[in-house]
């Protein structure tokens, strides 16, 4: 099967990468400087030369304050909406499944309830409005898809959350963190895995949510990547903390439909403890 990922090199991309390579499985990996998602024409030649039959859409516009600068004329809406539409469009035309990845930021936060695959999306920032119109580019367009929204990525090969918590803990011996806002962490190595299991195992094309099991609000994240250290950390609203953009209050989603796939989903503080084995 020849297969393609978009955004190779980014923190998902790169771990989906080095999954592939430990199951021997061959594939092409692409960054900006190989192919500009956002430029039809390219994006059209390449699917001709290369002719995929299995898309791995990682490529990504995740800076989601900057997305609030300049609504409908940043790389947000160039790369989350166009460039994912050009993707569908070339993967449709040569037969391909695509596997496109989402997030909890297509809703408000106001449900107190888990959110699920049915319910309905209501964005409330310009980056959850733009992966909510390439969701429904991705399902318009293709035949053969998976979208999986995600929520509160780490992983080892990028920037994330955790990394930002342990280098501020180099230098500081006080922190504060939001302490309202609640989700569902998802460690990269999930997330490539049941990428990978969807395909491999062929179940139902469709909308899925993935993350690790249980929720925590930021602070309660902060403190489990912390635990071994010597800092202290306070709790603060989201007011003491203002941002660009709007982050959901509560943006938990139900993992029933994957589960029932029969892949297995570890809960966030025994990823957390994996990844932290591996990078120390």
């Amino acid at each position: 099967m020849r297969i393609l990922i978009t955004g190779a090199q980014g923190q998902l991309g790169t771990e989906l990468c080095h999954l592939l390579d430990e199951k021997n499985i061959e594939y092409v990996g692409t960054g900006t400087k190989d192919l500009d998602i956002t430029d039809k024409k390219a994006v059209t030649g390449y699917f001709s030369k290369y002719k995929p039959e299995l898309v791995y859409h990682c490529a990504a516009f995740t800076a989601v304050d900057v997305a609030e600068e300049e609504p409908g004329k940043t790389a947000n809406q160039k790369v989350n909406v166009d460039g994912t539409r050009n993707i569908a469009e070339a993967s449709e035309r040569a037969g391909a499944t695509m596997v496109y990845i989402s997030t909890d930021y297509v809703f408000d936060g106001k449900n107190e309830d888990m959110y699920t695959e049915d319910s309905v999306p209501n964005p409330q920032n310009e980056y959850g409005r733009a992966k909510l119109a390439g969701e429904n580019a991705v399902s318009e367009i293709m035949t053969k898809y998976y979208i999986i929204r995600t929520s509160w990525v780490f992983g080892k090969y990028g920037k994330n959350f955790v990394y930002t918590m342990l280098h501020l803990a180099e230098t500081h011996d006080h922190l504060t963190v939001v302490n309202d806002q609640v989700g569902r962490p998802t460690w990269t190595r999930t997330l490539a895995g049941f990428m990978n299991y969807s395909v491999e195992n062929n179940i139902p094309y469709g909308l899925y949510q993935l993350s690790n099991e249980n929720s925590c609000t930021w602070y309660e994240f902060a403190k489990e990547i912390l635990k071994n250290k010597d800092i202290k950390i306070d709790p603060v609203s989201s007011n003491e903390y203002p941002q660009k953009a709007y982050r959901p209050r509560h943006s938990v989603m139900n993992l029933a439909k994957v589960e029932n796939t029969g892949f297995e989903v570890i809960n966030w503080q025994e990823a957390l403890s994996n990844f932290l084995s591996d990078v120390d």
